[in-house]
């Protein structure tokens, strides 16, 4: 099969589109990184690195789709066990910027996200039973999101956050509720056979894609955004 990129492959396209959209990204968070109080800095950092890898592993699975047109559910996993960690430590980061935070919330985050990606990789590569797989890994998930709407971490929020601090938190705690919620649905569609036929891997990895784009650029323009707005403020009422 030709490596060239077919005009009416629309997946191919947007493998290659959020390629680039994820480098130019990774440019921009790390440049904006100068206009940033000290405190957002490693929060825009890690915005960075989370587009960055993904642009790597973005151009391999372009390359695997275009030759093979199946999905490249290793590469997206390798993509998703380093970049949703780093995600999920942004939570730690806006807190930890506003007030004391014990590292156990810390731990108790990276866990439940590596946890709810191993399980998934598992169950999706027939390392152990899908459902079982799937069932294991929600478990993690819902644990994160206990966590960043009722537990611990939203509580900080609720009585320490500032005006910023807030948004970003709230913004991207809905990111992680909504967007990531693709991701366990497109499980359950391979899972059930919705998949079996080359539509259905077209639109699975179309909306695996569009969510990728969201879930990583507008969760680093959030945090980007309320970096510059927050600073731009300090700047104000030190003047």
């Amino acid at each position: 099969m030709s490596g060239n990129l077919n005009p009416s492959d629309y997946v191919g396209m947007s493998f290659w589109i959020i390629s680039a959209a994820m480098v130019a990204a990774f440019f921009f968070f790390w440049v904006e990184r100068d206009r940033v109080e000290g405190k957002w800095k490693t929060s825009l950092t890690v915005a960075a690195l989370v587009c960055g890898i993904a642009a790597i592993h973005y151009f391999y699975m372009r390359g695997v789709w275009v030759a093979t047109q199946e999905t490249p559910i290793v590469f997206r996993y390798v993509d998703w066990l380093l970049t949703v960690p780093l995600q999920i430590v942004e939570f730690y980061l806006i807190l930890s910027a506003i007030a004391v935070v014990a590292g156990a919330l810390f731990w108790r985050l990276m866990v439940a996200s590596v946890l709810m990606l191993v399980f998934g990789y598992m169950g999706e590569t027939g390392a152990m039973n899908m459902f079982f797989g799937w069932f294991l890994g929600m478990l993690g998930w819902l644990y994160i999101l206990y966590e960043i709407h009722k537990g611990e971490a939203a509580e900080i929020n609720a009585a320490e956050g500032t005006e910023a601090s807030q948004f970003a938190f709230d913004a991207i705690k809905w990111i992680v509720t909504v967007g990531w919620a693709i991701y366990p649905i497109g499980y359950l569609f391979m899972m059930t056979g919705g998949a079996g036929g080359s539509d259905g891997v077209n639109e699975l990895n179309l909306v695996y894609n569009l969510a990728d784009f969201v879930n990583k650029i507008a969760f680093g323009v959030v945090i980007w955004y309320a970096a510059v707005t927050d600073s731009a403020a300090s700047e104000e009422e030190a003047a």
